[in-house]
């Protein structure tokens, strides 16, 4: 089993369920009394926020009553979003015990709890059957984990022949070292960026078959220029709440690198053969 408690550390805030009630109650929502997309500024952790996860959905596009794994689904605002819309049934599996607490929690407060489940677990060791689900998608979590090759094995061996494997991910740059911190690695130790010919070649060596390969390095770019801090942190719903006063900084250095080209974003469908 490898080393997971770095990765894990970083993402267990101190009473991030009770941070979240706090912005609730400070942006006028009822924490019994929501629906999904109130929690929209909040639950979709990556770049772009919302707006990656839904054009990552229509990429997906899963069929209404399928079965769909979010691997690395943080606080389960992708789940929801795809629950919500499409019909499905989404697990989600996160390393972080405390993060799938508060992601099973905000699915009961929407009603959702019929088509969501959250269970913790190694994105490297999952915990279900072989072929267990139709469709899968991770989103800025494969950066987290060293061993590549295994992570896209355990996808690919819980995956349903024909099924599709959605991707939305920070790639490594051609023009220089990462700028540290990052949101995802305060160090180059939990740091394990893929260049995408890299990611490419695992992909196809696992078995998948690339349907779909789009550079979101230039939208993603525009997106965080658009984003003024300022408006952010007025917001009491943001995904500041989530990550506490070190996140300026962090997203600051991803801009940087993506500017300076140490740094890419990338949209891919894989399916199994």
């Amino acid at each position: 089993m490898r080393n997971t408690t770095g990765v894990a550390d970083q993402y267990a805030l101190a009473s991030l369920e009770a941070r979240i009630d706090a912005a609730l109650a400070q942006a006028g929502l009822m924490a019994a009394q929501l629906d999904w997309r109130d929690l929209t500024t909040l639950d979709h952790f990556h770049s772009r926020g919302m707006a990656a996860t839904t054009d990552l959905a229509d990429a997906l596009s899963p069929e209404r009553d399928a079965r769909v794994l979010d691997v690395g689904c943080g606080i389960g605002g992708p789940a929801r979003l795809l629950a919500a819309t499409y019909g499905c049934h989404v697990t989600g599996i996160d390393l972080t015990p405390a993060v799938v607490a508060v992601a099973t929690a905000l699915s009961a407060r929407t009603r959702l709890t019929d088509r969501t489940l959250f269970v913790p677990g190694d994105a490297v060791a999952l915990p279900f059957a072989d072929a267990t689900f139709d469709h899968v998608l991770t989103q800025h979590a494969a950066m987290n984990i060293q061993d590549r090759a295994r992570f896209y094995a355990e996808i690919f061996r819980v995956l349903k022949p024909g099924g599709r494997f959605a991707i939305h991910d920070v790639v490594a740059g051609e023009r220089g070292a990462l700028i540290f911190p990052v949101p995802w690695a305060a160090t180059p130790e939990v740091n394990f960026l893929l260049t995408p010919a890299a990611m490419r070649t695992i992909l196809v060596e696992t078995g998948f078959e690339i349907q779909r390969w789009e550079d979101k390095t230039d939208i993603t770019r525009a997106a965080m220029v658009a984003r003024r801090p300022e408006d952010e942190q007025s917001l009491p719903l943001s995904s500041d709440v989530l990550a506490g006063p070190a996140y300026p900084v962090r997203v600051a250095n991803f801009h940087r690198n993506l500017q300076e080209g140490r740094a890419g974003v990338v949209l891919v469908v894989a399916a199994r053969r």
